[in-house]
C-alpha cells in the first residue's frame, strides 16, 4: 500500500508540473500576442489585458 501511495504522489506532482507549464506557455503567447488572457477571480469571468500580465521567476 504505500508502494501505491508513493507513485499517486508521483503522479499527482507530475500532474501538477504539467499544467502549470501549460499555463505558462499560454500565458507567454498571450503576452506576445497581445491578446488578453481570461479568468476567474472574485466569483466573475474577467479579461486580464496582456499589458498587465507579470512574469513570475
Amino acid at each position: 500500500m504505500a508502494n501505491r501511495r508513493i507513485s499517486d504522489a508521483k503522479l499527482q506532482a507530475g500532474a501538477e508540473r504539467a499544467l502549470k507549464e501549460a499555463v505558462r506557455g499560454v500565458i507567454e503567447d498571450h503576452k506576445r500576442t497581445g491578446r488578453p488572457v481570461v479568468i476567474w477571480r472574485n466569483g466573475k469571468v474577467v479579461k486580464v489585458p496582456a499589458s498587465q500580465l507579470l512574469r513570475k521567476e
